[in-house]
């Protein structure tokens, strides 16, 4: 399908099938045709692959458009379900059937199970040996009774099924090499490869671009789409995505479902970033925008080598855009989660979310880590590090305490610049250095011993609280 057949727009998809959750190698699998659409001005369009009943679940499927509604990949069409267009399968079959570019087959799997063996005893490449398929002047076996036979699809005898994939470069197959394929059961339901390549038709699509597991089934697909009298769209077969250990991430090898880092504090468009880098880059840039992403992205820098998934390299990105973001975004995005901690939400509705969030934004990696450092502010006590307050809130300190506490509450206003001078009266007063007397008051304000600065902290945490919380020691 060119895009001269869809008035020259783009139009990609995503097609996954919902038979487990959907992880980070997934769903970068969804980020290159998302962002190509994007950036072509295009239509994304997604397809949920849900035949194989025994296996899919609404749960998956839930999972799939949560973690696309949370990274803004929002589809232009969908999502279309492939079990709502049997019809649709079935009425191309009988055409099929009808020109003559299908037949039925009925070799049984036992049957078809020791042809097999037998080619792999002669080191064969095992294959279905077209006994059904007719032709000029050739004698079939007879019918058996009470078989339901299998539609194989005659494919093309002689020459190659080539394609030029925008990674892999050109690819080319010999007919000879590939079977006739099922692309119906016993039952009637069509397979996988008749269903992608119909739904492909009927939606336009001018852009695939999946991951590489697919590659076998590419030259299939290519002669299927000719059959119909379509010419297919262009190839981008994607490098699989590693994990840790170098293995192809999975379930199966620990890989976690998408919404799993949202719920862990992960920002959406550092996610875009860091995926975005998994196999395509735009020359040294490592920390860029959603917006310069979609400005950028194209099919000719996309990487043909395995991508491995780094965590530590995730949470440096989700640092930098944290950094990057607005107070008042990220305020926004922390409120929930504050509130799941048990922050009501009328303490947060104080004002003073956003300054919290500036002082503390520069030393998060997560927005959990940045609602942990919120969560004093809004509680009556600190979670207080024992080993902190061991080591700094002695018994040698605390006169220097009081004398803090009583500096403190004489101050005239409640400002950082006030706050800074009552700290410097103190330690002349008492022949101390700052760390020997902020470092307690830290660890009795918010329960570490390191913290921004101690009179911005100060002033945001308020003058009653400050004085309450030096006085419980």
């Amino acid at each position: 399908m060119s895009t001269q057949a869809t008035g020259g727009k783009v139009r990609t998809r995503f097609a996954p099938s919902p038979t487990g959750f959907i992880h980070l190698g997934n769903i970068r699998s969804a980020l290159y045709p998302w962002a190509f659409a994007k950036a072509n001005g295009g239509d994304f369009i997604l397809r949920i692959e849900d035949t194989d009943q025994e296996r899919s679940t609404q749960a998956a499927v839930d999972v799939i458009l949560e973690s696309m509604a949370w990274l803004g990949m929002t589809p232009d069409e969908g999502p279309f379900y492939q079990m709502q267009r049997m019809e649709r399968y079935k009425e191309v079959l009988a055409q099929m059937q009808a020109q003559g570019l299908v037949y039925p087959c009925y070799m049984s799997v036992a049957e078809l199970d020791a042809l097999r063996e037998r080619q792999m005893a002669a080191k064969q490449k095992p294959r279905y040996d077209g006994t059904w398929r007719p032709e000029p002047g050739k004698q079939l076996p007879p019918v058996p009774e009470g078989v339901q036979p299998v539609l194989r699809f005659k494919n093309p005898q002689g020459g190659v099924v080539a394609w030029d994939d925008k990674v892999k470069g050109r690819i080319e197959i010999r007919n000879d090499e590939l079977d006739d394929l099922v692309i119906a059961r016993p039952d009637g339901t069509p397979t996988y490869n008749f269903c992608v390549v119909v739904d492909d038709i009927d939606m336009g699509i001018t852009h695939v671009i999946r991951g590489d597991d697919h590659v076998n089934n590419t030259p299939r697909q290519i002669n299927i789409f000719r059959a119909l009298g379509k010419e297919p769209p262009v190839y981008a077969h994607l490098p699989t995505v590693l994990n840790e250990q170098g293995e192809k991430m999975s379930k199966r090898h620990g890989a976690k479902a998408v919404t799993q880092y949202r719920d862990e504090g992960y920002l959406a468009d550092a996610m875009v970033n860091y995926l975005a880098r998994l196999g395509w880059s735009h020359g040294d840039d490592e920390i860029f925008s959603r917006e310069q992403f979609l400005q950028w992205f194209d099919l000719d820098h996309l990487g043909s080598s395995a991508a491995r998934f780094d965590e530590a390299k995730l949470r440096w990105v989700n640092a930098q855009h944290m950094k990057m973001a607005s107070d008042t975004a990220l305020a926004e995005l922390l409120a929930p989660r504050l509130a799941a901690r048990g922050i009501q939400a009328a303490a947060l509705a104080d004002g003073r979310l956003p300054a919290i969030v500036a002082l503390f934004k520069d030393r998060c990696e997560t927005l959990e880590d940045l609602a942990r450092w919120a969560q004093p502010f809004y509680s009556e006590q600190p979670s207080i590090n024992q080993a902190d307050y061991e080591q700094h809130v002695t018994a040698a300190i605390g006169p220097a305490l009081d004398a803090l506490a009583l500096a403190l509450a004489a101050l005239p206003q409640w400002q950082a610049a006030h706050i800074s001078a009552a700290f410097k009266q103190v330690l002349k007063e008492q022949g101390l250095k700052m760390p020997q007397l902020a470092m307690p008051a830290r660890v009795l304000t918010m329960g570490v011993a390191q913290t921004p600065s101690i009179d911005a902290v100060f002033e945001l945490m308020g003058q009653k609280k400050i004085l309450e919380l030096l006085q419980k020691r």
